[in-house]
């Protein structure tokens, strides 16, 4: 149970670098806070594709696979636009601490989602109580 909870949450992780850092084109970033552009909601469905392979992966059912995807999709996407409405002209040059304390909160926010998404699965597996 430990290193199934231990694998999850490190895939859970490796998806998050991947998808944010390495796939996240510069079109995303730029239209990420604007509900009525398309960078917001592909960065979030790029999450969700990596969650779909770890959850497949951990042979999570397919209901709650689904519920998880579709849960991370919008908390995905609420996160990101909520960060860039609040951080709208704070740069890493002029106010270096609040753009590095917002990116935190920014990132804290969505381990956290990987955390709820590890307990949801761990308790459809009955593994907590």
């Amino acid at each position: 149970m430990t290193l199934y909870v231990l694998l999850l949450l490190v895939g859970f992780q490796l998806k998050h670098f991947v998808a944010d850092y390495l796939l996240q084109a510069n079109w995303m970033v730029a239209q990420k806070g604007d509900f009525s552009k398309l960078g917001g909601y592909a960065h979030a469905g790029t999450h969700v594709v990596g969650t779909v392979i770890v959850l497949i992966i951990a042979q999570v059912a397919i209901p709650v696979l689904i519920l998880l995807a579709a849960a991370e999709f919008a908390v995905h996407y609420l996160i990101d636009y909520t960060k860039i409405a609040y951080s709208h002209g704070i740069s890493s040059k002029d106010d270096p601490h609040r753009f590095w304390a917002m990116h935190g909160f920014d990132q804290l926010l969505h381990h956290l989602t990987y955390a709820a998404m590890t307990f949801f699965v761990m308790l459809s597996k009955g593994i907590l109580a």
